[in-house]
Formats: structure tokens, sequence, C-alpha cells
């Protein structure tokens, strides 16, 4: 059984049980991204979670609580989305278009999430996609207006989340008595580069002669500029400023904080991250590396770090710095202190900016599934 559940009532036990039982768990998965995002873009769209449950009991214990589906509604358009958006990626859209007034379901938290899947473990997501998708075939939840969804938007799923058959299966199992379209295609790629045993110079050794040359060439200079040395920052209040002021140094009203009310609900939602991560029991999993040459700030990035996996979110650099190529020797500092760290897995997140490349990334598809009624065809 699956039943709307708001998000302030899904017991957090539950919550941290799940997502360590996720196989297509990520960072983004936790429940801190999800208050943090609710937090600061609230006013933007709808929760819509659901809790699936062992029984048909309202007042499930938190035991009986075998998947949680966080899901949000919104129209595909809003009309204040071209006044208070911001540029989380760079990226061109492709795929299947939905009508922009169409009332759609998507995963919630997903526009500033890289990844994003159902909170439920491998052996129970065959029946948690069935009653998912069964409860998706009824009639609209009564706190959520008489309308009934146009379209299932599902994106940021990892294209080798489990989910992903088990919910394509499902909805296939309903699309012809229901008049549903079912689409799967590929939404965006995440480079990921696959560190080898050993340490950076041997790291370096796998890259190709050019970008080999380059990152040694351009991190000699920044050295012998003052020497370089990797902080990571307290994620407090002080060390977010100075990442959010070297990030709107570098991209101005092309990034993520400007001074618009989309900016202003970034700032909101990245210094509540900070906060609830910090704050939990495991010590969070946020990061704040940033780089220094001499006692110049010259590179300061946001990044999660899940103790397996090295995930880089965002990062500014100083435009007064580019002398130092502070994009480089930033990410080298991040990736040999990782390195050195037992990671074995750098994610550079979505986009295909040819810088992630001469790290020796290789993509991973992150794919969408769309589920259409005919009349949004």
């Amino acid at each position: 059984m699956c039943r709307p559940v708001p998000f302030d009532e899904i017991p957090r036990a539950a919550w941290d049980r799940l997502v360590d039982a996720t196989p297509g768990a990520t960072p983004f998965s936790r429940w801190t991204m999800h208050r943090a995002w609710w937090d600061a873009y609230g006013a933007t769209a709808h929760e819509q979670y659901m809790v699936c449950t062992t029984g048909n009991t309202t007042a499930p214990a938190e035991d009986d609580i075998r998947a949680i589906v966080p899901f949000m509604h919104r129209h595909e358009v809003e009309p204040d989305d071209a006044r208070t958006a911001t540029l989380l990626r760079r990226h061109t859209e492709t795929g299947t278009r939905v009508r922009p007034d169409a009332k759609a379901i998507f995963f919630g938290a997903s526009y500033h999430a890289d990844y994003a899947t159902v909170l439920a473990a491998a052996e129970d997501l065959a029946d948690i996609s069935s009653a998912l998708v069964g409860a998706l075939a009824g009639p609209p939840d009564e706190s959520h207006g008489e309308q009934p969804w146009d379209a299932v938007d599902l994106r940021r799923l990892r294209h080798d989340d489990p989910l992903l058959p088990a919910l394509e299966s499902a909805f296939q199992a309903h699309a012809d008595s229901n008049g549903w379209r079912i689409a799967r295609e590929q939404e965006d790629v995440c480079p990921v580069v696959d560190l080898p045993d050993g340490d950076f110079e041997q790291y370096l050794g796998t890259l190709g002669k050019k970008a080999r040359h380059e990152i040694r060439r351009k991190v000699r200079r920044a050295e012998s500029a003052g020497g370089l040395e990797l902080r990571l920052a307290q994620p407090d209040p002080e060390a977010v400023g100075r990442f959010i002021d070297l990030h709107q140094a570098r991209f101005g009203s092309e990034g993520l904080f400007p001074d618009t009310e989309g900016g202003e609900r970034s700032r909101r939602f990245v210094h509540r991250l900070a906060e609830l991560e910090t704050a939990e029991p495991d010590g969070g999993q946020l990061q704040l590396p940033e780089v220094y040459c001499g006692s110049k700030l010259i590179f300061a990035a946001l990044a999660f770090d899940d103790g397996q996996s090295t995930y880089l979110y965002n990062a500014g650099m100083d435009p007064d710095s580019s002398a130092l190529s502070p994009g480089v020797t930033g990410v080298a500092a991040y990736l040999r202190d990782r390195l050195e760290a037992g990671r074995r897995r750098f994610d550079f997140l979505r986009g295909d900016e040819p810088y992630k490349y001469e790290w020796g990334a290789q993509d991973e598809p992150i794919e969408r599934l769309l589920v259409l009624r005919e009349a949004t065809a």
C-alpha cells in the first residue's frame, strides 16, 4: 500500500534506514537535502511524498515503512520560472517535450539534485513499483486538488539504478488500461573518474600525454607562485559565504547566486544544507574544499563525500588569479586529497563540459522516465 504522507510526518528513523538500504542512494537522497530544498524553494512546488507500507493501517509503525517515494508536483513551467531561475548546470534541453501547463509529478528536490531515486531495498523494488503505479492510476489525493496529473516526469535516474527497470515495467503494465504513453530516454550524463590504486602521480600516469603535461605544468606554476594548500573548511556560514562570493565572482548573473529572488533562494538553500549536514550524527557528507595560493583563496567548491565516492557539486574560482589556473589547480588539489583519503570514484556530476574529460572522466548516463496521459500528446 502506498499513500500520501506530508514530508514533515515521515519518521526520520525510517528515512535514514531506507537510505542505507537503497541501492541507488546518493548524498542527494539524504533527508538534509530534501529539508534544505523545501526550506529554500518550497514556494515553487507542492510536495507529494508517499510511503509504502506492509499493511493497510493509516498510522504504520516506523518498521512497517518499506519505501519512501519523494515526489512533488507543479506545472512543467510556472509563470515565475523565467524570472527566478538560476543556472546550476549548463545543459541543452533534449528529449520529449511536455506542454508547459501540464501538471507534472517530479522527484522532490530534483531541480537541484543530480541523482534521484525511491528509497527502498533492492528486493522490494518490484512490489513497491507496482503499488506506487497503482496509486498513481487512482484518483487524485484530496489534499492535492481535483486535477489529475498530466505527466509523471521522473528525471535524474542513474542508468544502473535497479529502480529504473522495475518502475518502467510497472508503468508499462498499467499503460494500455489507462491510455498512458511511456518514454524512457537519456536525460544527461555524469562524467565520472574511476581512480586507480596508488598516489596522485600514478593517477596522472593514466591520463593522456597532453592532459597530464598541462595539469603538471599548471600545478607547478601555482606552487612556484606561493605554494598550494587545500583546506577542508568547516561548513559554517563564513565558509559557505566564501564559496558563494567566489562562485559569484566567477559566474555572476550566469551562476547560482545573482542579485535576484532566485539567487537569494540559492543562498538560503546552500546555507541551510550546510547547517543541517553539520548537525548530522555522522558529521555530514557535505564538504567545502578551499585551495589557497599563499594566503589568497583561489578556488572554493561545494562537494559531497559518502566515504566511498566524491561528488563535485559546484565551484567558484578567483577571476583575478587566472594566471594560476585556479580551476585546474583547485580540482587537482581536491582530487589528490580524496585519492589519499582512499576514494576510488570522483563524480563530476551532470553536464558534459570538456574540462571534465581532461581528468579521464567517462560518461555515465542519467535517465528520464516519462509517463504521459494521451491528452498531453
